[in-house]
């Protein structure tokens, strides 16, 4: 009987051992959200920036977007003068999104890419001109990871550079 209740002790412990391993692996670090009762309490949930321990928030948002403003459509057109500028913010997945601008985007004359080479050619339908100005269209035509001060200085020239003086839009 002894060996017996040694063996289901053991099995406890082992049972308790691997929970807590299995914890440590979905749970990481001292914060664990799924031992929390107040994290599932509405109160907690209303305001995502309130700090736990009711100290100041360190991140305060400043811009708060309506579901109008984030939802809102914009009207491109290919066949006029719109030219969609890529500004690239590093760490935020901007090359996936630029290289997803130039290889996956659904347009009446969508960018060929050819294999190999990183730079595509998007042009207008029935024009030599760009609708897409990016490091994955024109190339890096205003430096490397340019910023929006120096994009909103380089983008004019570098356009209307390629154009004849009677063709440029009036921006």
């Amino acid at each position: 009987m002894e060996d017996r209740s040694h063996k289901v002790l053991l099995a406890l412990v082992m049972l308790f051992l691997f929970a807590v391993i299995v914890l440590q692996y979905v749970c990481p670090g001292t914060e664990c959200q799924l031992l929390r009762l107040r994290a599932l309490s509405p109160a907690a949930a209303a305001d995502p920036y309130r700090a736990e321990d009711e100290t100041p928030a360190r991140f305060v948002p400043r811009f708060n977007f309506s579901d109008g403003d984030l939802l809102r459509r914009v009207d491109f057109n290919i066949k006029g003068d719109d030219l969609i500028v890529f500004l690239h913010i590093q760490k935020t997945g901007g090359t996936t999104f630029g290289r997803h601008l130039v290889r996956n985007i659904q347009l009446e004359q969508p960018c060929e890419c050819r294999a190999g080479q990183k730079k595509c050619t998007c042009y207008r339908p029935n024009r030599r001109e760009t609708w897409l100005f990016s490091r994955f269209s024109t190339g890096w035509s205003c430096g490397l990871h340019a910023d929006w001060t120096e994009l909103t200085n380089c983008v004019p020239s570098v356009v209307d550079s390629k154009k004849e003086v009677r063709l440029r839009p009036s921006r």
